[in-house]
């Protein structure tokens, strides 16, 4: 089993030898460099989980490639030192500048395998955490229902979890695309790495090629979407949304395994799985000419439906519980019971937002309402209610509003209503009404409305 790669910078080709044989025994995959130029190449190429790298060498030193390193972002992993001439002042240099540890020649294998165990496992704690803190930000993972049709759902997704194919989820908004990929996730073999989610309609079309591919500048690197998720799952939500150029651009990537940064010259090597998602169909977006065909064939390996509520509607009770213990335990909301008159009555429901509207009801009642028991008139009321804020404040009192205020008013209502309806989708909002998208953004900021929560 393949433990991670580690690269090994020494001009001393003993050393070399010797280090890599030990690591290769131990079940790395290990990457050697004689000098600066070649660890550099080395580090773009192979994206390394560690790299072992002496102080002195002929051409460079290698206190002066860490900085060079650790200032431009070229790496992101552990580095252990390794000297037969370090003195302190040289080990605590290195330690300062973010050196993992220090290792003495002759280097003692015990103490090398040791080191770069640990050195890996803090690795893999820090991602650890990283992935409980986006965990508990998120929206939780369970595929929740006993009905046939979520049932075959999840066996459909372990089954297609233990091959590395791309994925595309399809299903109307709302219905738990995103949960969906978060499921695959979890339990395939890329569990461990990172889960990178982005919604391709909140993207700026200025930003897009930056978000996506990162950027070098002066030296300075910034990792984009593709990178990040190197060694786990890039989820784009809604891939309909995507610029022409990001499309290009992604087209080239999925089918060489290779991309250049916004600046960059050099090519950036990654490995991820992607799983994409639709609540429109893809090929009538490839017939309007507004998706590339190509990308079409490279996102469809898989397709995997998603169904509405509406189809499973026997899974409500279960959700209804399922969301009262999340808001209670996530959001200290006070616990509230769905007597049966109010399940029977919310499974015959039309549930046009899917599982996203039962969970907004659900937070909403527990929020507004009062009383053990939730009582069928609230639950009719709210579900009954219009989501224009205008008549919820009265038009008497919006009439006597200053003009300016009065018509920004209107405009976040108007706005906010418009991104419930298209699920957060800037892109199809845009669309819908008839403003350019990148209007549009600036008039969501200066409203202040949080266009990336409407999802």
């Amino acid at each position: 089993m393949n433990q991670g790669c580690i690269l090994v910078v020494d001009d001393e080709p003993d050393i070399r030898g010797l280090v890599r044989d030990i690591l290769t025994d131990e079940g790395y995959t290990v990457v050697a460099a004689d000098n600066g130029a070649a660890a550099r190449q080395a580090v773009q190429e192979h994206r390394p989980d560690l790299v072992l790298l002496d102080i002195w060498m002929p051409d460079e030193d290698g206190i002066s490639l860490l900085r060079e390193w650790l200032e431009s972002g070229a790496i992101d992993c552990p580095v252990i030192m390794m000297s037969g001439h370090a003195t302190v002042e040289t080990a605590i240099e290195a330690t300062r500048l973010g050196a993992h540890d220090v290792l003495e020649k002759p280097i003692s294998m015990a103490k090398l395998l040791i080191t770069v165990e640990r050195a890996l496992e803090s690795v893999r704690l820090r991602h650890e955490t990283v992935g409980v803190k986006r965990a508990a930000e998120t929206a939780p993972m369970e595929l929740v229902g006993k009905s046939a049709s979520m049932e075959l759902l999840r066996e459909q997704i372990k089954r297609i979890a233990q091959h590395d194919a791309r994925v595309l989820l399809v299903g109307e908004a709302g219905s738990g695309k995103e949960t969906a990929a978060r499921y695959l996730h979890a339990h395939s073999s890329r569990r461990s790495g990172p889960f990178v989610e982005v919604a391709a309609g909140t993207v700026s079309p200025a930003a897009s090629a930056i978000e996506f591919f990162g950027s070098e500048n002066n030296g300075k690197i910034r990792r984009g979407l593709l990178e990040q998720a190197h060694g786990g799952t890039l989820f784009l939500e809604d891939v309909s949304d995507l610029e022409p150029e990001t499309q290009v651009r992604l087209l080239g990537a999925l089918e060489t395994g290779v991309f250049y940064r916004v600046g960059g010259t050099e090519p950036i090597h990654t490995d991820f799985r992607l799983v994409a998602s639709t609540h429109v169909p893809l090929d009538d977006a490839v017939r309007a000419g507004l998706f590339r065909r190509e990308l079409f064939y490279l996102l469809n390996t898989v397709t995997l439906r998603i169904p509405p509520l509406r189809e499973h509607s026997e899974d409500v009770p279960e959700l209804l519980r399922f969301y009262v213990d999340y808001f209670v335990s996530r959001e200290k909301l006070p616990f509230r019971r769905f007597p049966v008159s109010v399940q029977n009555f919310l499974r015959h429901y039309a549930w046009h937002g899917n599982v996203r509207e039962l969970k907004n009801l659900v937070q909403r009642l527990l929020i507004l309402g009062s009383g053990e028991e939730v009582s069928l008139e609230e639950v009719k009321s709210i579900l009954g209610g219009t989501t224009d804020a205008l008549k919820a404040e009265g038009k008497s009192d919006f009439f006597e509003l200053p003009l300016k205020e009065a018509r920004e008013r209107f405009e976040k209502t108007y706005l906010e209503y418009h991104l419930d309806k298209y699920g957060g989708s800037v892109a199809r909002l845009s669309q819908a009404i008839g403003l350019e998208r990148t209007h549009l953004y600036r008039k969501l900021n200066a409203l202040g409305i949080k266009f990336k929560d409407k999802r």
